[in-house]
């Protein structure tokens, strides 16, 4: 599902100058059309039809102006979110699948307009980096769809959604979230910075980073944790000492 949407409004600014000349000709044209209907002595057949033909050939050169003209797509204003920069990582987490996730979200954050991530696997969350939330993450029924469709959901406007209450994990004041699901057994959200700003290209590049990352904990054996250090053998205590 494609979160991206254009708003269109007419920009003078941007109309070529033939245009404007264009534009100009016909409004001129109709006007003095009218001004001469209005102004004839007598209304005759032949004059109505040229008043006619007259009109039809100044709209004309007006429509000609607009198609010339083009619209402006407006990206949607940047909220100013409130939170503090930061990665939290989970401590027990093995060091290669660590640099794996620091180098992806940092990728993720440049690349696209995500503001926030959250990566949760099997219980778990393994990463927040951007604007931290402080709420702690509970998947909800928007996330359990997502895995059951093993497809992404894209909310563009949050505040819109009544389910919204499953992502206080994110930023406070987050205006879009992209729910991305990695396999069965855990999900990597992303909060944007704006309203509809996740195009297509970023949900792509998205999906497929969560499919690598799936792949890499699942190789993990389920099980991606430093193992704790052996602790030092000790040594026997000789009998009577």
């Amino acid at each position: 599902m494609s979160a991206f949407t254009l708003t269109f409004r007419p920009a003078v600014s941007t109309i070529p100058t033939p245009a404007r000349f264009t534009l100009a000709a016909g409004v001129l044209g109709l006007g003095l059309c009218l001004l001469n209907q209005l102004t004839a002595a007598e209304l005759n057949p032949a004059l109505e039809r040229a008043g006619v033909l007259a009109s039809l050939m100044a709209v004309g050169l007006m429509l000609v102006a607009v198609l010339w003209s083009r619209a402006v797509p407006l990206a949607p204003e940047r909220v100013e979110l409130q939170g503090e920069q930061g990665l939290k990582l989970e401590p027990k987490m093995a060091e290669e699948l660590a640099l794996e996730l620091a180098w992806g979200s940092r990728l993720l954050l440049t690349a696209t307009p995500a503001a926030s991530l959250l990566i949760h696997w099997r219980g778990t969350t393994l990463l927040r980096r951007g604007l931290l939330g402080t709420s702690p993450f509970e998947p909800g029924e928007i996330c359990r769809r997502a895995s059951s469709t093993a497809r992404a959901i894209s909310l563009v406007n949050l505040k819109l959604y009544p389910g919204r209450d499953e992502f206080r994990c994110l930023p406070e004041g987050t205006p879009a979230v992209l729910v991305q699901p990695l396999g069965g057994e855990g999900w990597l959200l992303a909060g944007g910075w704006s309203p509809r700003c996740f195009s297509r290209s970023d949900e792509i590049w998205i999906e497929g980073w969560a499919e690598k990352l799936r792949m890499s904990l699942e190789q993990a054996d389920g099980v991606p944790w430093r193992e704790e250090e052996p602790s030092a053998p000790r040594t026997p205590v000789p009998p009577g000492s």
